[in-house]
């Protein structure tokens, strides 16, 4: 979710060396050295080129699928209001991260303030929260439109997904608050130099000269209330999903109610599989190099937002529609 989802909250319990940062005392610096892939120093133009592309591809995959469901009066509905907040959480979670770490590629622009990296810890941690949040309600969306269809309009209505909306926002901005006060009240007297190409968590805390197990002992609490309860939804939604098709007469009414599941477990998919296969590698990948890990989480922060956009636009044939008749319009 960098740490990912898990490892933004699992890294805590991860040992991080820094027997490559210098170790000279200080008495908590007003700055960060961010030293973005150390060991790829020699590779960062042409690592930055899939970083910017992708970026770019984000930004306005994103922009487009607000800009459609805005101007389109048929996708005013649940799906594509959660599909909105999706995409604002992606910008999000993406630009607070990314363009420092082109800057450091770019410009070797790599001090950042501590008040900064604290609020680029927290916004990650946060929006990586709502993230999964949105996706949990986007499956009890499919739940009520597969399992009560004739209820979903008046069990989901605006004021309800409204209500769905601001609770995922205040789960995980209430949530995370904890994340940069702890931080904030360490003492960092060993080094200033975070070994990541941004400021995530764990990379932040093992520089403090003091106990941080308040911190390890939260993240796991954090990582049970917000991705635990969130994966447990989602299942059990799931469930119910499958057991309704599993009722209907005929092969086809299956397999074509099943497929409006299909671009929402792609976006489950784009988010969870990504951050568990990173999770083990930092879990067990002892031998593999450590700017390969940075280089994987640094990716990550960008794989979903530009992967939902893409999912959607592909899969929703009222947007795929709606997207054909903008490019027709503009040819003729």
């Amino acid at each position: 979710m960098q740490e990912t989802t898990l490892c933004l909250r699992v890294g805590q319990f991860l040992p991080y060396s820094m027997s490559d940062s210098n170790t000279t005392d200080f008495t908590n610096p007003s700055t960060f050295i961010l030293l973005g892939i150390p060991g790829l120093e020699a590779a960062y133009i042409w690592i930055s080129i899939p970083f910017c592309a992708m970026y770019a591809i984000a930004v306005l995959g994103n922009f487009t699928i607000l800009f459609i469901v805005k101007r389109e009066p048929s996708l005013h509905g649940p799906m594509f209001y959660f599909l909105c907040m999706l995409a604002v959480t992606d910008l999000v979670m993406c630009t607070s991260t990314v363009p420092k770490m082109l800057s450091i590629f770019w410009f070797n622009s790599r001090e950042i303030s501590f008040s900064a990296c604290l609020t680029q810890m927290y916004f990650v941690l946060s929006f990586s929260g709502m993230e999964s949040g949105i996706l949990m309600a986007m499956a009890f969306d499919r739940y009520v439109a597969i399992c009560h269809p004739l209820r979903h309009s008046t069990i989901l209505t605006n004021s309800v997904v409204a209500k769905i909306g601001l609770a995922v926002v205040l789960r995980s901005g209430i949530l995370t608050l904890p994340y940069p006060i702890l931080a904030r009240r360490w003492p960092y007297c060993r080094t200033n130099i975070i070994p990541h190409s941004y400021c995530g968590h764990i990379t932040v805390v093992n520089l403090a000269c003091a106990d941080i197990r308040i911190s390890s002992y939260y993240g796991l609490f954090d990582l049970f209330s917000v991705i635990g309860m969130d994966v447990f939804f989602i299942t059990v939604s799931y469930t119910h999903i499958l057991r309704a098709i599993f009722h209907l007469p005929t092969k086809d009414a299956r397999l074509k109610t099943f497929g409006t599941c299909i671009s929402h477990l792609c976006a489950i998919s784009a988010l969870y599989i990504p951050d568990f296969f990173s999770s083990l590698m930092h879990r067990f990948g002892h031998n593999v190099p450590r700017h390969f890990l940075i280089l994987i989480t640094s990716v990550y922060v960008l794989v979903p937002p530009m992967l939902h956009p893409i999912i959607y636009g592909v899969r929703t044939k009222q947007i795929r529609d709606r997207l054909l008749q903008l490019f027709t319009h503009k040819e003729t």
